[in-house]
């Protein structure tokens, strides 16, 4: 069974910057899309960023201008590089793969970002 391995997490200080990256354990077939998402303590997991298989991308507005998603669907690879970190990022940051094959999405089991004030 194909996984993710997410990384790049960690403690960062407010202003700061992290890149998060998910590597697939094998090569991935049918994907749609590749994204990031996020939950914070008590809150619902939110869409960060995607990118799709012909490369285009979308964010949430509270990351656009701060943060940029990149890799290569086929290869398994996506990468979220986050600038002017805020404590409002704070979150586990999850990694998930959309394919067209039915029941067949991938997620992540996290890694974790803290950003202190």
């Amino acid at each position: 069974q194909v996984q993710l391995v997410e990384s790049g997490g960690g403690l960062v200080q407010a202003g700061g910057s992290l890149r998060l990256s998910c590597v697939a354990s094998g090569r991935l077939f049918s994907v749609n899309a590749m994204a990031w998402y996020r939950q914070a303590p008590g809150k619902q997991r939110e869409l960060v960023a995607k990118i799709s298989s012909g490369g285009s991308t979308d964010y949430a507005d509270s990351v656009k201008g701060r943060g940029t998603i990149s890799g290569d669907n086929a290869k398994g690879t996506v990468y979220l590089q986050m600038n002017s970190l805020k404590p409002e990022d704070t979150a586990v940051y999850y990694c998930h793969v959309d394919r067209r094959v039915p029941l067949s999405d991938i997620w992540g089991q996290g890694t974790q970002v803290t950003v202190s004030s």
